[in-house]
C-alpha cells in the first residue's frame, strides 16, 4: 500500500539546514548544536549528490566502509532538490527563509523562469545571487570567527551563480578527480580551524540517466565509498568527517506530458519546478481551477496543494518570507506514487531521466549523516 501522507521534513529538529549550525556550534561558535555534535578542530563534510539513505541502506555490499560506519537520518527539505539543499547547508535555514524553494523558480514580475541550479533564465535576464538569496552563509560567518571555510569540487563550478548564492565566504579549492579532491581536502584540514566541503556529483548524474540500483550506478556508489574511507584515512588529529547528502532518488514507471494533458495545460503561465515537485503558476484569475483540473487529473498519484496550503503546512519550514512567496507556484503538485510530471517541450532532457527526486516520499526525503572521528 502507497503512503500517501507527506513526509514533512524535520526542520529545526533533524534536517539538513540543522547541520551546518552544529558544525558551527562544534567548532566553537556560539550556535545552537541540534544534532548534538562533539567539538571537533575541523570539519569536513562530504556531500554525496543523490545518495538517498535507503539507497545506501539497499547496497551494504559495494559500500563496505560506509556501511560499517553507520550513522543516524536527516530529512532533505523541501523540494528535496539539489539547489534547495545546498542552500540549507550553506546558511542554515529552511527554505522557507532562504528563498531556494525549487528548480525551476518563477522570477516575480518578469514572467520568466530562473534555473537555480545553472542560474540561467532565457531571453538574456538574469538575477543577482546575492538578491536572489541575501542570507548570510555558515562560511562567511566560519570566516569571520577565523576559522578557514574550503569548498573542494571541480573548477567549472568556480563563480557560478549557484556557487556565489550558496558558498560565498568559502575558499574554492579546484578539483576535479577524485585523487585530487582527496588531497586538496587533506591540505585543507592540516591548517585548523578549518571548515571543508568535499562535493561529488556523478552517483547523482548516473541516478538521473540509469536509475539508481543499476550496474553504472553501483560503480559510481563504489566510488563513493572508496573516497570517502580515503578521507577518513586522511583526517588530521581531532578532526570529525561528516558524509551526507542533497537528497534521494526514485526510479519512475510512469511519466505524464502536463503539456500535452489539455486538463493540466488549461490556465497554466509557467510550469516550473521538476518532475517530482512542479511549481504551477496559472494565468491571472485562473488559479483555483489550475488546482482544480490538477487535483483531478492526478488523484492518488500526487499530492497536490495551493501555494497557501503548502506554507500553512510548513513544506518549506516554519515561515516563508513574505518576499519569496510569488516564487512559489499557484498550484504544487507532488507525486507520491512513481510518477514523474514531465514537460518534454521545454525540458527535454528531464523528460528523458530514468531517476527523480523533489519529492517528500522517505525515498527522497532521507539522508545519511554519518560520521568518523580522530578526536
Amino acid at each position: 500500500m502507497v503512503d500517501t501522507a507527506p513526509l514533512i521534513p524535520a526542520y529545526g529538529g533533524a534536517s539538513l539546514a540543522d547541520l551546518p549550525r552544529s558544525l558551527l556550534a562544534a567548532l566553537g561558535l556560539d550556535d545552537p548544536n541540534p544534532l548534538g555534535v562533539l567539538p571537533a578542530e575541523s570539519v569536513c563534510v562530504f556531500l554525496v549528490d543523490g545518495l538517498g539513505a535507503a539507497l545506501l541502506r539497499a547496497h551494504p555490499d559495494t559500500a563496505p566502509f560506509l556501511t560499517a560506519v553507520g550513522g543516524r537520518t536527516l530529512t532533505a527539505g523541501f523540494p528535496a532538490t539539489t539547489a534547495t539543499s545546498l542552500c540549507s547547508l550553506g546558511t542554515g535555514i529552511p527554505p522557507g527563509e532562504h528563498g531556494m524553494l525549487g528548480l525551476m523558480l518563477a522570477v516575480p514580475g518578469t514572467g520568466r523562469l530562473l534555473n537555480c541550479l545553472r542560474w540561467t533564465m532565457p531571453d538574456g535576464f538574469a538575477v543577482t545571487p546575492e538578491e536572489w538569496q541575501p542570507a548570510p552563509t555558515v562560511f562567511q560567518r566560519a570566516g569571520q570567527a577565523g576559522i578557514s571555510a574550503s569548498y573542494v569540487g571541480p573548477a567549472a563550478f568556480k563563480g557560478t551563480g549557484l556557487t556565489e548564492a550558496v558558498y560565498r565566504g568559502v575558499r574554492h579549492l579546484a578539483a576535479d578527480t577524485v585523487d585530487e579532491r582527496v588531497e586538496a581536502a587533506r591540505q585543507a584540514l592540516l591548517e585548523p580551524p578549518a571548515y571543508v566541503t568535499v562535493y561529488y556529483g556523478d552517483l547523482d548524474a548516473v541516478g538521473h540517466m540509469c536509475g539508481w540500483g543499476g550496474e553504472e550506478w553501483l560503480r559510481q556508489l563504489a566510488i563513493v565509498d572508496r573516497m570517502a574511507e580515503r578521507l577518513a584515512e586522511a583526517l588530521p588529529a581531532g578532526c570529525a568527517l561528516f558524509v551526507t547528502a542533497d537528497h534521494g532518488m526514485v526510479n519512475v514507471t510512469a511519466k505524464l506530458d502536463a503539456q500535452s494533458d489539455p486538463a493540466l495545460a488549461a490556465g497554466v503561465a509557467l510550469l516550473g519546478g521538476e518532475g517530482r515537485a512542479r511549481h504551477v503558476y496559472a494565468e491571472e484569475g485562473a488559479a483555483a481551477d489550475v488546482l482544480a483540473a490538477w487535483r483531478e487529473t492526478l488523484d492518488s498519484r500526487a499530492w497536490v496543494v495551493s501555494r497557501q496550503e503548502a506554507v500553512e503546512s510548513g513544506w518549506f519550514g516554519p515561515r516563508v518570507r513574505a518576499g519569496w512567496l510569488p516564487r512559489i507556484g499557484d498550484v504544487l503538485a507532488v507525486p507520491y506514487t512513481d510518477l514523474a510530471i514531465t514537460a518534454p517541450g521545454v525540458h527535454r532532457l528531464e523528460a528523458e531521466f530514468v531517476g527523480y527526486h523533489g519529492s517528500m516520499t522517505a525515498a527522497e526525503q532521507h539522508v545519511p549523516l554519518l560520521e568518523v572521528s580522530t578526536r
